[in-house]
């Protein structure tokens, strides 16, 4: 197998340095959290209130979170609450970055490792 993502063509040593740099920007993983943050603008249904003339209440932060086979979930987020929300939403997409980059770099490293049997069988 071939590695498609550019990395064979660095050393070991900057591959492990790398992965070890990755490691260490990861956010803290206790503070994420996935899921989208959606703006939305409500209407009350009372007939004297000014979102019937199309001026709508808002805006409603709502967060939505996809939990597989056509579900989801959510719940309105506290206009306080929005900005540290926004970051853990942040963290998660930072983490699920990281992790795939540190992913293919031990993918890079087991490729060598490989390789590096199969020749020293031949040798030997």
């Amino acid at each position: 197998m071939k590695a498609s993502n550019g990395l064979s063509r660095f050393p070991e040593l900057a591959l492990r340095q790398r992965r070890q740099g990755l490691a260490k920007l990861l956010p803290p993983v206790a503070e994420t959290l996935r899921g989208s943050l959606v703006e939305r603008y409500v209407t009350c249904g009372n007939p004297a209130c000014k979102c019937a003339k199309g001026e709508r209440h808002g805006p409603i932060w709502y967060l939505t979170v996809t939990l597989g086979r056509g579900r989801t979930t959510g719940g309105i987020i506290p206009e306080e609450k929005l900005a540290e929300v926004r970051g853990w939403i942040e963290n998660y997409h930072k983490v699920k970055d990281h992790l795939e980059k540190i992913s293919e770099i031990n993918r890079e490293l087991l490729r060598r490792e490989r390789a590096k049997q199969r020749q020293h069988k031949r040798k030997g």
